[in-house]
């Protein structure tokens, strides 16, 4: 292979100028022979333009969660069932399976709530454990990471990553991944492209296809300065997701250029990286340089990998050096304009100055009320260090630990209503808190460890105290959580908490000893002293000094290398053997998905109902939910119906499409604006009867009358988690194209992956705006959509031109085929190309 910088000498264009991400992908296309194609893109990235080239990328390795990658392995599964030879359904593509969504905080703020923590998931999810167990050893190249060991971008980071991969002939090249959780982009702070995808898309990758992309924009995000003394990595995350969104940058590849990209370590480059999703980029790269050379060696990679990996970035122009590259759009950033933030109520970007807390709850929460217990509006109950978005960042958690020393010295405590927990995204945390004498001042203000997994972050919170879930629920109080997290839409957290605040771990701890967020935590104390002396932020906030002598002292190498056992009880589930899955027709966590008989459906529609209409920042948390099935739900019917008595949650059931197909716009946060303004929940309405059912019920009766069905959304439609059952639910439940202003980047290629056709709205209109309500029948002509790109509409009196969302060649092939794994299965029956 022509190394890139003789490439692009040969080809007539500087690489000096091209983008450093763009630099992998122009490696990537080189290697698997696309030449032509690598010219292209490296002109016109050289020169600042937007790509739009259409490519085939293959990335080195799959990286995904036991939430995505069992769906992912039923449907591998499924199709080894259907066909000739099971062996032709084999991974192409190594891939790791790291166990970390199914733990829960059911108990906290005890020595053994880890231990408990850990025996109640196992309990709960033994069936679907055993499947995993039998896919290891069914499929070549599968590894599954048992739980227990944390967070898998986390992980990512510390172990798995290479920064630079070796093939087995000995060639190096750059480690590339593509990852079934958005998060995945969270490597690209140590100069590893990667994104996250559906699990359509992973499966069909992972079975030798590659992925079609058109190459969407460069945009550079120059840094310069440097960060405040005290001022955290979460605080310029959360200032940057507000700041980028407001850029629109949805869909693009940032890179992060400048001097001050130098001034940021490596596992702050990484939180950064970590929240692409939450302002809407497709990746966040920042080029590799010293800094990432430095974190590997730190985090115990073996040296000759870390000189491999320095070396041949240099080679190949890949290492951070010389002038910096040449965008056609640049986002100037000031990080000493950063100052402590948080992020609330209800998403990400809603950054705020510590200062705007009251304010901000009381926005949402004018009036404050009272439960006879002495529970108020804006009390805290739930206070989470938790996520690999900030406890992969050593200095983060020594903060945190640091202030909770400083609260226990002082004689500070965490009122009773208040559940805290440390939820860490992997061993090492706890190794060098307790190294350093800080996790039993975390622990003695009730910080136990919990688990590692993503649990809180997920919505794994775990219950409520029975007394504080009845005073909420008699009273229907808005009662808060705050959480070192990325993620923090209505009811995500738990479903009784309605304002949730990301901070940083030290800020969860701060405001977790105040109890309540009616606060200025930069004016008011947030509790007083053994001797009544109010105390302060600023009289607990760790001095940058002390931090960096205890991150000299105390992370070492040993701390992230150390080896872990998989959890007691593991070793204990039996798993099946052979290369085919013997299915058990009576279970309620895995069965054979029924959306492979679906037929191609992708005609024009007549007669079509909207299921549901509903308006903007609807996320995949709200189609698709993934915290806990009320009994009294189509899920909870379903299950109890036979028998089942422990519900467990939907994000564990998604191996059963019986259960994900009715909880299918089942969140009791949902808005639908076919129901009555103000109401919400998992209900719609059955328009030909206007009677009001379960969203499930209704598309039942929909299917029995042959009604096509369509959604109506507003803006950035499906933000949030990669979920592909956002797509696989609404497709069960008879929905054959989604009407929106504009979708998220990942949930509309799940649409794609699905056979549901993405439909945009006229440029500036709403469905409201159109004059719509939602009651129209609806007529959609597809006959020359592909074509054309475009889709007539017709409702009641009102006519207008859709545009289809569709992105590539390949997109449209999954679609007119069905979906991703018919496509995939006429072509392991017909013994086709994949």
């Amino acid at each position: 292979m022509t190394g890139l910088p003789g490439f692009a000498t040969d080809r007539g264009f500087d690489l000096d100028a091209v983008p450093y991400s763009g630099r992998v992908l122009l490696e990537g296309l080189l290697r698997t022979g696309q030449e032509d194609t690598a010219a292209v893109l490296g002109k016109r990235l050289a020169q600042g333009e937007t790509p739009d080239v259409e490519i085939e990328f293959r990335p080195a390795r799959l990286l995904v969660q036991d939430y995505t990658g069992i769906p992912m392995l039923v449907d591998l599964a499924a199709m080894r069932s259907r066909v000739a030879d099971p062996g032709a359904v084999a991974p192409v593509v190594p891939m790791d399976v790291v166990v970390d969504h199914s733990v829960q905080v059911d108990f906290a703020g005890r020595p053994d709530a880890a231990a408990l923590n850990e025996a109640r998931e196992l309990e709960r999810n033994r069936e679907r454990y055993a499947f995993l167990k039998w896919s290891e050893q069914a499929f070549d190249g599968l590894r599954v990471i048992p739980p227990g060991q944390g967070i898998v971008h986390q992980i990512n980071l510390e172990r798995l990553a290479t920064v630079v991969s070796v093939g087995p002939d000995g060639t190096a090249f750059p480690d590339t991944v593509l990852g079934t959780d958005s998060h995945t982009t969270m490597v690209n702070g140590l100069g590893v492209l990667g994104w996250g995808v559906g699990g359509l898309e992973a499966e069909a990758v992972l079975l030798g296809m590659a992925q079609p992309m058109r190459v969407p924009s460069v945009v550079g995000v120059r840094l310069t300065g440097a960060l405040r003394p005290g001022v955290s990595s979460t605080d310029l995350a959360l200032t940057l997701t507000r700041r980028l969104r407001e850029e629109n940058v949805l869909g693009v590849i940032l890179e992060f250029t400048g001097p001050g990209v130098g001034a940021l370590s490596a596992p702050d480059r990484c939180t950064i990286a970590n929240m692409a999703p939450e302002y809407g980029a497709m990746c966040a790269f920042f080029p590799v340089d010293e800094e990432t050379v430095r974190y590997l060696g730190s985090t115990g990679r073996p040296e000759e990998s870390v000189r491999l990996v320095e070396e041949y970035c240099r080679q190949q122009r890949l290492f951070r050096q010389g002038p910096e590259p040449v965008f056609g759009r640049t986002v100037d950033f000031d990080l000493g304009e950063v100052t402590a933030s948080l992020a609330g109520p209800s998403f990400p970007h809603q950054r705020i100055p510590l200062s705007g807390l009251p304010d901000s709850f009381a926005a949402l929460q004018p009036e404050i009320r009272s439960a006879e217990s002495g529970l108020r509006d804006g009390d805290i109950v739930i206070a989470a260090i938790t996520s690999c978005t900030s406890t992969s960042n050593p200095t983060a958690m020594l903060a945190a630990g640091l202030l909770a020393r400083k609260a226990v010295e002082r004689g500070l405590t965490v009122p009773a209503h208040v559940k805290t927990s440390l939820s860490p995204g992997s061993r090492a945390v706890a190794r060098y808190l307790e190294a350093a004498g800080l996790l039993p001042a975390l622990e003695q203000l009730g910080f136990h460890v919990t688990g590692h997994g993503c649990m809180t972050c997920n919505g794994g919170s775990g219950p409520l105290a029975d007394e504080i879930a009845s005073a909420v629920e008699d009273h229907g109080l808005a009662v808060c959580a705050v959480l070192s997290g990325n993620r923090n839409f209505e009811s995500r957290v738990h479903a009784q908490v309605k304002a949730g605040y990301l901070a940083s771990p030290a800020l969860v701890v701060a405001l977790a000893l105040a109890g309540h967020v009616r606060l200025d935590p930069e004016r008011d104390p947030l509790g007083v002293d053994r001797d009544g002396t109010p105390v302060h932020l600023r009289d607990l906030w760790p001095d940058s000094a002390e931090l960096a002598a205890l991150e000299a002292e105390f992370l070492t190498p040993e701390a992230f290398t150390a080896a872990v056992e998989p959890p007691a009880g593991w070793a204990d589930i039996p798993a099946q053997s052979g290369a085919v899955y013997a299915w058990d027709e009576q279970s309620t966590y895995v069965r054979p998905p029924a959306y492979l008989d679906e037929a191609p459906a992708l005609a024009s529609l007549h007669g079509a109902r909207a299921l549901v209409a509903l308006g903007d920042d609807v996320s995949t948390d709200h189609i698709s939910p993934v915290g806990a099935i009320r009994r009294n739900s189509p899920a909870g019917e379903y299950l109890g119906g036979r028998g089942v008595t422990v519900f467990n949650s939907y994000g564990s059931r998604r191996g059963n499409h019986e259960v994900m197909a009715r909880g299918t716009f089942a969140n009791p946060r949902l808005h639908n604006g076919l129901l009555p303004p103000g109401d919400s929940g998992g209900d719609t309405l059955h328009l030909p009867t206007g009677e009001r059912l379960p969203v499930f019920d209704a598309a039942e009766r929909y299917a029995h009358s042959a009604t096509p069905l369509i959604v109506l959304a507003g803006a950035n439609y499906g933000m949030g988690s990669s979920r592909d059952w956002a797509a696989k639910g609404p497709r069960l439940l008879g929905v054959r194209a989604v009407l929106a202003q504009s979708f998220e980047r990942i949930h509309r290629a799940n649409l794609c992956a699905v056979g549901i056709l993405p439909l945009l709205l006229p440029e500036g209109e709403s469905w409201a705006s159109l004059g719509l309500t939602g009651h129209e029948e609806f007529a959609l002509d597809l006959d020359r959509v592909r074509e054309t790109g475009l889709a007539g509409v017709r409702a009641g009196g009102t006519a207008f031109t859709t545009r289809a969302d569709v992105h590539s060649a390949g997109e449209w092939n999954v679609l007119l085929s069905g979906g991703t794994l018919r496509y995939l299965l006429d072509r392991l029956e017909s013994g086709g190309e994949r």
